[in-house]
């Protein structure tokens, strides 16, 4: 078979004696527990494989992938790639600087460098980008298009919180190279399978260790590298696991050799400990004794057999294993490591829901403040702060609208240094990525400052932009008695702002055509007169001065009129179906004693548990209420849940297991995490509650707890459960090392991975837990 090539390119490896051993390589999501330690007991044999005798064995499938695959390697543009471009790289209308991009040889990252900063130069990981957009699709080549044309401009946009990346070719022809070749990087990536995806991962880690770029390592650069990993071991037995990799004898590990000692790292006692429990012989789970696990462990129902069936099919390497109905090790590990296997029942992933209910009985996944793109007082102000949310699956985005120059609107947040974007971009962005990826409606949260002139001129942008996606009447043209649902108005756009009058009057003639209304301001303590409630006119406690409303903007406002929000008492008796009222996070706390809307460029716990509920449901951004919160009859109250008819409390047990290959959070050079993992439950204050392992000292490449916590859940149909993995230090704060976050509703039971996210909610493999889980009912 062919040769990997790890090294600098041009350099001839010789054949090593090792043959292919990945019948035993973990999956990407679980690659990684240590053996480690000191002495005889650390080096015994880790699992029911003797390391010689595998390392030597002819009898396994292929290990990792030679080269990329044939349809990459023929690629044209790829190969233009390779050569290199120069491109423009674009920061601002004044800075546009030239630097040299080029695809590296790995056909994984691209490198690049200023043609006058000597050796300096920069990279970043195909892995690392969202999608590439194509023309002036960023604010900052909308400022650059009287100078170079749409043709020669593409955005790479990063995953996470990291900044775009704006970039001019020299011609149409270089552009659509470069736009056409990292897509189909992007897709190649996405279709890599597991031990592709661990392949490329284990090269990344041989290029990181092999500082003098000569393909091979030596043992003070495999040193080296252990800390890179998070491994602090003992340097007797590291030599010792180097010599057992060193086939060669050269004094240096290749290829092969390093996947072997990568592999001697990465033993799964953990995993082996359950394996062996079902195995009758230790070395294979028949397909009987592979159905006992499941269903003894993993709770599985239905035809338990023709599952055990299936996941031999679907997960075991072994040709062998399959034509005798069993399954290895290795196919063990890759059954646990798979969506099936993980902590999130993979069924909850795509739309799941009844989406024809009314669109207040759901959980709107709803953005605050979504131009600001960092802080709120001096931060910058950004379509992309649309772009990104309406990526992530937010229906409800907020527009901070003030009178511009020019005669147009502008969006900022009022009274700060932010700074400040057009109306008519925000719905021109709007309109292009409201519908990428979820086609449930999108809700456009007005939140006006604007005088009467400039309201009509955001309202005709509204319907000249938005064109037939803005809603712009009732969907059957009748007075309505109650909302539509998600299903009813996918694709559509709503509008939720002041309206003069109520929706019944748009249908009994009472509003007229030339009516410019007065309304009060939506944080005035405002309350609508009661006795005139069909009739234009609004009364108000003056706090603030009047503002006038334009009736063409009003006309754009159906089923999301904004009121101010007095008191639930005088909701549930005045409010009608059509009025929205918005909180500040502060009322909303004293309100309900939970946040409403989120700042999605802000991470942390409030975006983890907003991303964790709203991750289910085919991640469409609305996820129904339990049935207690949407019957009218039932009056639910959050501080004594255990008075519904329907209460049943359940005992939440998880045994934090084992970590693996957390990442650095310390970029001192000798740092290891110290690692500990809190379980956090929250919903009902009766609910919220929080548990913690021990730590681990010195080992985030694969400590192991065996810690168990319990919870009692008194309203699991609400209860998100957050796992946060800190490095423990105990002359200060913990560092935050990586989360998961998901509802209780949404949980397998039984032995499942946990593959942990960064802070701003991107994934970080193959860092995972491992733990098993059990939920049963108080009795």
């Amino acid at each position: 078979m062919g040769r990997r090539r790890w090294g600098r390119a041009g350099k001839r490896h010789t054949e090593s004696t090792l043959a292919s051993v990945s019948l035993w390589l973990p999956s990407f999501h679980h690659c990684s527990v240590a053996c480690r330690g000191t002495g005889a007991a650390a080096a015994a044999a880790p699992g029911p494989y003797d390391l010689f005798q595998l390392c030597n064995s002819r009898q396994h499938r292929p290990g990792l992938r030679d080269e990329p695959a044939t349809g990459i390697r023929g690629d044209d543009n790829l190969q233009s790639m390779l050569v290199g471009t120069v491109m423009r790289k674009i920061k601002s209308r004044t800075w546009k600087k030239q630097r040299y991009f080029k695809l590296q040889d790995d056909y994984m990252t691209i490198w690049y460098k200023s043609k006058k900063a000597g050796n300096t130069h920069s990279t970043f990981s195909v892995s690392d980008l969202e999608a590439i957009r194509e023309g002036h699709q960023s604010e900052v080549l909308l400022s650059i298009a009287d100078e170079f044309p749409a043709d020669r401009c593409f955005t790479l946009v990063f995953r996470g919180r990291r900044g775009n990346l704006d970039l001019v070719a020299e011609s149409p022809e270089e552009a659509q190279s470069w736009i056409r070749g990292m897509r189909k990087l992007i897709e190649n990536l996405e279709n890599m399978g597991e031990r592709e995806k661990l392949d490329q991962w284990i090269g990344d880690w041989f290029r990181k260790a092999d500082k003098n770029h000569d393909g091979r390592m030596n043992f003070k650069e495999v040193r080296d590298l252990l800390k890179m990993m998070n491994v602090d071991m003992n340097e007797h037995h590291a030599h010792r696991l180097f010599t057992m990799a060193d086939k060669s004898q050269s004094g240096t590990l290749e290829d092969d050799e390093f996947v072997l000692f990568y592999k001697m790292l990465t033993q799964r006692e953990d995993v082996l400990r359950v394996f062996q429990e079902y195995s009758a012989d230790g070395q294979k789970l028949s397909q009987s004794n592979l159905g006992d696990f499941v269903r003894v462990e993993q709770l599985v129902g239905g035809d338990i057999q023709q599952h055990a069936k299936q996941l031999i099919d679907r997960y075991e390497p072994s040709d062998t294993a399959k034509m005798l109905n069993a399954m290895t090790f290795d196919g063990f590990l890759m059954y646990l490591g798979s969506a099936e296997g993980s902590i999130f029942n993979p069924q909850r992933r795509g739309v799941y829901q009844d989406m024809s209910q009314p669109l207040c009985h759901y959980f709107i996944s709803s953005s605050h403040n979504t131009y600001l793109m960092e802080d709120q007082l001096r931060g910058q102000s950004s379509v992309e702060g649309y772009i990104r949310a309406l990526s992530r699956g937010c229906r409800c985005v907020e527009v901070d609208c003030w009178d511009g120059a020019n005669g147009e609107p502008i969006v900022y947040h009022g009274h700060t240094f932010t700074s400040k974007i057009l109306f008519k971009d925000v719905v021109n962005a709007v309109s292009k990525y409201a519908f990428k990826v979820s086609e449930y409606p999108v809700i456009l949260s007005i939140e006006n400052h604007c005088g009467v002139e400039q309201q009509r001129v955001m309202a005709q942008h509204l319907n000249h932009i938005l064109g037939d996606k803005l809603l712009k009447s009732t969907l059957d043209g009748r007075a309505p008695i109650g909302l539509p649902s998600p299903e009813d108005l996918k694709g559509k756009i709503l509008l939720k702002a002041k309206k003069i009058g109520g929706l019944e009057e748009s249908f009994n003639g009472m509003v007229e055509d030339s009516l410019n209304g007065e309304i009060s301001d939506e944080d005035d303590v405002a309350e609508i007169d009661d006795d005139n409630l069909h009739r234009e006119s609004v009364r108000r406690r003056l706090k603030k001065s009047k503002q006038r409303l334009s009736k063409e903007l009003s006309d754009c406002v159906v089923y999301c009129k904004s009121v101010h929000f007095s008191s639930f008492k005088h909701s549930r008796i005045h409010s009608k179906f059509y009025e929205v009222a918005s909180f500040t996070e502060s009322k909303a706390r004293k309100h309900l004693r939970e946040a409403v809307a989120l700042n999605f460029q802000t991470a942390g716990e409030g975006m983890d548990l907003n991303d964790g509920l709203f991750s289910q449901n085919g991640g469409c951004g609305y996820t129904l209420k339990p049935s207690f919160m949407r019957e009218a009859e039932k009056r639910f109250d959050p501080e004594t849940p255990q008075i519904r008819n329907d209460y049943q409390p359940v005992v939440l047990t998880i045994q934090v297991i084992s970590g693996q290959q957390l990442p650095k959070v310390n970029i001192k050079e000798h740092s290891i995490v110290d690692p500990l993992v809190r379980v956090e439950i929250h919903g009902v204050p009766m609910d919220q509650a929080k548990q913690e392992t021990r730590y681990i000292e010195n080992n985030g490449f694969n400590p192991v707890w065996y810690d168990t916590v319990r919870f009692t859940i008194h309203t699991p149909e609400l209860a998100m459960v957050r796992f946060v993995v800190e490095d423990y230090d105990k002359t200060s704060k913990n560092d935050f090392v990586g989360q998961y976050t998901l509802p209780l509703s949404c949980m397998q039971q039984g032995y499942r991975h946990i593959h942990l996210l960064s802070k701003d909610g991107t994934c970080i493999p193959p860092s995972s837990l491992f733990v098993h889980i059990r939920i049963r009912d108080l009795e």
